[in-house]
């Protein structure tokens, strides 16, 4: 039985990922602020991480503003790092985002400096790209609803599910002469490309909503056009999982 912290244990990604631990046999240390684990301040970090081979981390901070995430990013990483050193841990494996790297600004600039401060740390790191998830399409959705109307970007991407992600990341941590074989940032994504409205307006018909879905630009976003550009899709050498959006839907609604 294999000891493994999970930080953000409670979050979209994290609860996922103690699942697929526990459902496994594994022993799990699920780290986050309600169990008494804060990874920014490091109140309990060291005793949460005693005997851990492995650290997932998924956690993340309550702002999507570019200088808060990059902050809260880039602390929780150090902490990792050095608690994880001083407890022995093996590996860490870190979610992160297909596309990041290409960004210039907001929460995906928070992202690089996150997988930038991971691997700069004692313990060896593993960056796990994903696609955006199936979960995504809904919070987007939240987000750029006015009344009836829903403005979405024209976003090109590969939905995947967050437990898909979730399996990946317990892999990787399970396996680290695996994950220290190959190269430090992999990727995952869906089974094909999806258009992010018109898999919203697949939700809405779904669940009876009568919203009607417009796309949007933003022109003060310096990476709007990476929505449409394709630059938020897989490269060649990711691996592609199912289920589709379509599929997610059928099980999950």
């Amino acid at each position: 039985m294999t000891r493994i912290a999970v930080a953000g244990a409670t979050g979209r990604v994290g609860r996922h990922v103690v699942d697929v631990l526990q459902a496994g046999g594994h022993d799990v240390v699920a780290i986050s602020r309600s169990r008494g684990v804060d990874v920014i301040t490091g109140d309990g970090l060291a005793a949460a991480l005693d005997g851990a081979e492995s650290i997932i981390d998924t956690a993340t901070g309550p702002s999507p503003e570019q200088h808060a995430a990059t902050e809260f990013f880039t602390t929780a990483a150090r902490n990792l790092q050095e608690a994880g050193s001083r407890a022995g841990v093996r590996r860490l494996v870190v979610v992160s985002i297909i596309g990041t790297d290409k960004y210039t600004a907001g929460y995906g600039a928070a992202k690089i400096a996150h997988e930038r401060a991971a691997l700069a740390g004692p313990v060896p790191a593993q960056i796990l790209r994903a696609a955006q998830f199936h979960e995504f399409v809904e919070v987007l959705m939240t987000w750029g609803r006015r009344g009836d109307v829903v403005y979405l970007p024209g976003m090109r991407t590969q939905l995947v599910a967050a437990r898909t992600v979730a399996e990946a990341l317990a892999a990787l941590a399970l396996s680290p002469e695996a994950a220290a074989a190959g190269a430090p940032v992999a990727e995952i994504a869906g089974p094909r490309e999806e258009y992010l409205p018109a898999m919203a307006e697949l939700l809405a018909a779904r669940r009876g909503d009568p919203v009607k879905i417009e796309v949007a630009g933003n022109p003060a976003d310096p990476d709007d056009e990476l929505n449409s550009s394709g630059a938020l899709l897989p490269g060649p050498h990711a691996t592609l999982a199912g289920p589709t959006f379509a599929e997610w839907l059928d099980a999950t609604l």
